[in-house]
């Protein structure tokens, strides 16, 4: 068969198993030749291993400089009768193939990261197979829905405002169109649902049940990603419902950052900068920002996608030559500092004045961002023949 790209609204219904492994590829060789990490991990736990930030740690990690031996767990689905599977799945199987032709261990744990099982398996595997310490947690998952863990019951995210409804305008990828929509008020169930699915309880939670087990390394760090944003994103992010998350997040990482000190170890929350994730396109009122964003940031030659910002993280912030973290007055690794430049911002400001629902696709920089949406599936990848028939079951013997 010949897999076509299918979106439905901001939602990818496909993916290309042989675009995946390009776009890996791509990334260790920008890795490979970026500044190294020095002092790094070398046994790494990613949550929330398959796509984003945490895909990009994980291939830092290994191929940056740190040669770290990496263990991801991520919720993905595989080809069937119903569909080609997820990019997530392609992502997990070639990685793993990558690193081990390099001498590295992959392992990928494919299931649910919230359940009391898929913590037991991991620990035993690092216990039996993997040296028994980790010298570095990353917590990355980005989903919806979080069970609680006592009573089963999902708590569900929900993206609104706190305060007042706000409308404004977003994009819909599929029909190459800008609709304004408006955000509706949180109630106070839905904040704390938030809260519960996208702070930090269960990277607190993971990080207790690997203490008890005994396997965080002396010296361990752990980090988690958040992000912050401008003024103008401020009505939708940081004071709406996603915030209040954050704000968890980060109040959990302090908290953490005492607890692993017990071991010598730290916790940091990383601000990153505005980029297209599976997760970010679902956020009203986001994508203008994204589209000057980009525009600005390329042509000052500051433009960073997840690989760049990770490496970045990794080689000048996390590790390195220097004995201390740096981090702001909130305890806070900030990439997110050339996005929140003063300059940038600006014009910025100015460029998203100009935007509207007829000429988003040029004063912007839609191009950029379709292109890493469809990136994200293995689609629109230079060096891949999207022509060529894929045998369905050449894939089914694929195994994460």
């Amino acid at each position: 068969m010949i897999i076509e790209p299918v979106v439905k609204g901001v939602v990818a219904r496909s993916a290309h198993p042989y675009g995946c492994q390009q776009a890996i590829r791509n990334q260790i060789n920008y890795v490979s030749s970026a500044e190294p990490i020095v002092g790094g991990p070398k046994k790494v736990l990613i949550l929330g291993a398959s796509s984003g930030f945490g895909l990009a740690s994980r291939i830092s990690l290994a191929f940056g400089g740190s040669n770290a031996d990496t263990v991801g767990v991520s919720f993905e689905r595989g080809p069937s009768e119903k569909g080609i599977g997820t990019a997530g799945w392609y992502n997990n199987i070639f990685f793993r193939e990558e690193a081990e032709n390099n001498g590295l261990i992959g392992k990928n744990f494919v299931g649910d990261a919230f359940s009391v099982q898929m913590r037991q398996q991991v620990i035993d595997y690092i216990k039996a197979e993997f040296g028994g310490k980790l010298d570095l947690v990353v917590y990355s998952l980005a989903t919806g829905v979080r069970p609680d863990p006592e009573t089963g019951e999902l708590w569900r995210s929900s993206i609104k405002t706190i305060g007042e409804p706000v409308t404004g305008p977003t994009i819909n990828i599929e029909t190459d169109t800008m609709e304004l929509m408006t955000i509706e008020t949180a109630t106070e169930e839905e904040i704390e649902a938030t809260k519960k699915v996208m702070g930090g309880e269960d990277w607190a939670s993971w990080i207790d049940i690997l203490s008890e087990a005994g396997v965080l390394a002396e010296g361990c760090k752990t980090v988690a990603y958040s992000y912050i944003g401008p003024e103008a994103t401020h009505p939708i992010y940081h004071r709406g419902t996603l915030g209040r998350a954050k704000t968890h997040l980060h109040a959990t990482g302090d908290q953490l950052n005492d607890k692993m000190a017990q071991i010598g170890g730290e916790a940091y929350v990383s601000v990153c900068k505005a980029l297209v994730t599976k997760a970010s396109v679902f956020i009203p009122a986001f994508s203008p920002y994204i589209l000057a964003l980009f525009k600005v940031m390329k042509e000052k030659g500051l433009h960073e996608g997840c690989i760049e910002q990770m490496q970045r993280l990794f080689s000048q912030r996390l590790y390195g030559q220097e004995k201390c973290v740096p981090v702001d007055r909130q305890r806070l690794i900030r990439v997110d500092d050339w996005e929140l430049d003063e300059d940038v911002q600006q014009q910025v400001s100015q460029l998203m004045a100009q935007i509207t629902p007829e000429n988003f696709t040029t004063v912007g920089d839609y191009q950029r961002y379709k292109t890493d949406f469809m990136q994200l599936n293995g689609f629109w990848l230079e060096g891949v023949d999207y022509k060529a028939r894929v045998n369905m079951e050449t894939l089914k013997q694929l195994a994460p």
